[in-house]
Formats: structure tokens, C-alpha cells, sequence
């Protein structure tokens, strides 16, 4: 008895199942070539804010031991512009190859808690390498306002409900969200001071024209050093070794609350998994470098170095606790 086979007009036919088997196996082959010789040529980092800035600060400290272990340059390309929108837009839209990466701001994860039609999708249109470093975000006062401490500041706040203001860089930034997450948890109401720039926003604080403001670390702690500020608490989940005196939220009594000021790489969606592995390694390589450590301290700035897998997990949960904190708020989608 002969055995049959499927035949169609003489030639030998393929299941759909085999079909993606085969699919599946050469797009491996095909990721597996493209990692062995990659780098060949120079890397795109985007930043998507001017010069001068945290991000651009961290990108460059990272960069060149990374481009050291690729042996190819790493350009950094700001593209400033909508709260990050503009070049990250840039990034979501590059082949995925691993010759553009993006360097990230905690903006990625609260512009969806904000604005209503990013031109991107902040997690389908991202691979996540990993969070490359923390800088905790300071919650500091005016020394001429009687609070040594958050217990303090909420008794007063609580007696003088919407009296006390906290200065912004503007709506849904990190301090503006910080402060919509300290009224939800402490039950206050403290009153958003809109500034263009979180530099105007610490002048006006120094001058005693606003009460507070929840800034990042490196930009107040000479001042809170100095006495010209008073930093009541930071927001990590544990104490900074920038300022290992200064209690946490949660030690304040505020369980839970944590703003991170994750700055996170990631590469456009569909990059390979094993570029995506490489450029992970240059980065691990760079952060274990004590030059970078150091350089990354004197930023107020913890190195991280997580997995892609736990960057992901990081991303997501992130973007739903703001959009949480956003709607509570009442703030508005634009």
C-alpha cells in the first residue's frame, strides 16, 4: 500500500502551521544575523529634549562607554520639543534595527495621562531596553513656611485648605502630577502655580512667592543645602544616597507614594530581540563602570540596569498609575 501524500498539480504543498513555523524560524535567523554584526555603523540615541536637560545629561554619561563596547560612535540627536512628543514620535517611526534608540524622561509614562492623541502608542510602538537610572524628585519649602516636616505640612494644609500653592513646569509634568498624587493621598488641597520651566518655578520658590514644589534633587539640593530651601522629604521608594537624611514619603506616613523619574531606554517596536540583548549588555557594561557611577551620583541619579522584561512591567504599570492620578485630578485630556 503505497502512502499518499499531498500533492497540488505535482508540487508539494506546506500547511499554514508549517508555514509560520518557517516563518517564525527564519525571522530568528534573520534577528540572529542582523545582532552578529551589529553595530557596523554609528547609532542614533534620540533624546527628546534640548541640550542641557536631565535626559541629555544622563544620555551622555552612558554613551560613550556604550559606544566603546559597540566599537562604533553612538550620536546623541535632541529633538526638544511638546513635552517629548515630537522625538519620541521620531523614534516610534524608525526601523527597527537597532540604529535609533530612544532615551526617555518620566514624560514617556505621564503624557498618556494628559494628552489624548499621542501620535504614537507608548507601548506597542517601543521595544524596552531597560530603566537606566532614578533621580528622586525632592519635596522641598519655603523655609518661612512652619513645616519641618509632611506630617507638619498637611496639618497646615488641611487648616488652610487651598491657601498653599506648589510651583510647576507646567501641567502634567512630574511636579504637577506629584502634587495631584500628594493631594489624592494626604486628603489636601494644594494649589498648582504654573511656571514655563522648572528653573522659574525654583527662582519664584527662593523668593518666597510660592510655598513649595516637588522639583528633581539635582536642581534644589544646593539650595536646600544652603538653607534657602527646606527639603521635607523625597519621593523614591528608598532614601537617595544624594541626601541619605531625608526621609521618604513613605517614611512620612504616606505609604505607597512614589514618583521615579525613571530615565529608560528603548528601541523601536519589532526590533530584534537579540539587538535589543546587545544594546542591553553596552548598557549594563557602561552603568558597572565606576566613572559612570560616579558621574551618575553627582547627578543625584541611581543607576538602575533592569531587564527588558522588567523595564516592560515598569512602562505599563507607570502609564496606569498616571492615568489613574490624572483622572482623580480632573485634569483633562488635550
Amino acid at each position: 500500500m503505497r502512502a499518499s501524500s499531498n500533492t497540488n498539480n505535482g508540487e508539494n504543498t506546506v500547511s499554514p502551521s508549517n508555514k509560520l513555523i518557517m516563518g517564525l524560524a527564519l525571522a530568528g535567523i534573520s534577528g540572529a544575523a542582523l545582532a552578529q554584526n551589529y553595530p557596523a555603523k554609528a547609532v542614533r540615541m534620540i533624546v527628546p529634549f534640548p541640550p542641557g536637560g536631565n535626559t541629555d545629561i544622563i544620555a551622555r554619561i552612558v554613551v560613550p562607554k556604550m559606544a566603546e563596547d559597540f566599537g562604533q560612535q553612538i550620536l546623541i540627536d535632541n529633538r526638544g520639543g511638546a513635552g517629548s512628543i515630537i522625538g519620541t514620535e521620531l523614534a516610534s517611526k524608525a526601523q527597527p534595527d537597532g540604529y535609533t534608540l530612544l532615551m526617555v524622561s518620566a514624560a514617556h509614562v505621564m503624557n498618556p495621562s494628559v494628552t489624548r492623541k499621542l501620535p504614537y502608542d507608548s507601548v506597542r510602538d517601543f521595544s524596552p531596553i531597560s530603566v537606566v537610572a532614578d533621580v528622586p524628585t525632592a519635596f522641598v519649602v519655603h523655609p518661612s513656611l512652619p513645616a519641618k516636616n509632611v506630617k507638619d505640612l498637611i496639618a497646615i494644609a488641611k487648616s488652610r485648605p487651598g491657601e498653599l500653592n506648589y510651583a510647576t513646569a507646567g501641567s502634567g509634568t512630574v511636579g504637577h502630577l506629584a502634587g495631584e498624587l500628594f493631594n489624592a493621598m494626604a486628603g489636601v488641597k494644594l494649589t498648582q502655580i504654573l511656571y514655563k520651566g522648572s528653573g522659574p518655578a525654583a527662582i519664584d520658590l527662593l523668593a518666597g512667592h510660592v510655598h513649595m514644589q516637588f522639583a528633581s534633587m539635582p536642581a534644589v539640593i544646593q539650595f536646600a543645602r544652603g538653607g534657602k530651601m527646606r527639603m521635607i522629604a523625597q519621593t523614591g521608594e528608598k532614601r537617595s544616597a544624594a541626601a541619605p537624611e531625608v526621609p521618604t514619603m513613605i517614611e512620612s506616613g504616606l505609604k505607597g507614594y512614589i514618583v521615579s523619574s525613571g530615565f529608560a531606554l528603548f528601541a523601536p517596536a519589532k526590533t530584534p530581540r537579540p539587538v535589543i540583548d546587545r544594546v542591553h549588555g553596552a548598557l549594563i557594561k557602561s552603568l558597572r563602570n565606576p566613572d559612570v557611577h560616579k558621574s551618575l551620583a553627582g547627578q543625584g541619579a541611581e543607576p538602575v540596569g533592569n531587564s527588558p522584561e522588567q523595564h516592560d512591567t515598569f512602562n505599563k504599570s507607570e502609564i496606569q498609575k498616571w492615568i489613574k492620578v490624572a483622572r482623580q485630578a480632573g485634569i483633562g485630556q488635550q
